[in-house]
C-alpha cells in the first residue's frame, strides 16, 4: 500500500479499536492502570480456562506487580461481585508464590494470615 494508505488503515484501526474500548468500558469490561490493560468477559471458569481464554485473545491472566494493578482486578472483583484469579502459583517452597512463568513475586497484597487457599487471600 502507498504510504498515504497506509496512514488511512492506520487511522481507521485506531478508530474502532477506540470505540470498542469505550463500549468496553460502558460495559464494565476494561480497565487500564500502568499503561496495561485489564478486561474480562465476564464469564466464571475454571483457572486452566482462564488462562487459556487469555492466551488467546493474546494476552496474559492477571498479576498485579502494583497497587494500581491490584486495583484494576479488584474492580472486577466488586463489580461481578465474584473472586479472580491470578497468575500466581505455589512455589516449591510451602507457604511462597511466584509468578505462572517462575519468576518471583515482588508485589503482593495479602490480607493477614494470607495466602490460605481458601480464597479470601
Amino acid at each position: 500500500l502507498a504510504d498515504n494508505e497506509n496512514g488511512d488503515a492506520i487511522r481507521q484501526l485506531e478508530y474502532r479499536i477506540s470505540r470498542l474500548e469505550g463500549v468496553l468500558r460502558l460495559n464494565k469490561m476494561i480497565t487500564e492502570s500502568g499503561g496495561k490493560i485489564f478486561a474480562t468477559n465476564g464469564k466464571t471458569g475454571d483457572f486452566d480456562a482462564t488462562v487459556e481464554k487469555c492466551n488467546e485473545a493474546g494476552g496474559f491472566i492477571a498479576s498485579p506487580r502494583s497497587p494500581g494493578e491490584n486495583d484494576a482486578v479488584l474492580y472486577f472483583v466488586k463489580y461481578f461481585n465474584t473472586y479472580a484469579y491470578l497468575g500466581i502459583k505455589q512455589s516449591p517452597i510451602p507457604g511462597k508464590f511466584q509468578l505462572l512463568s517462575g519468576a518471583q513475586l515482588r508485589y503482593t497484597n495479602w490480607y493477614s494470615n494470607e495466602p490460605s487457599g481458601r480464597g479470601e487471600e
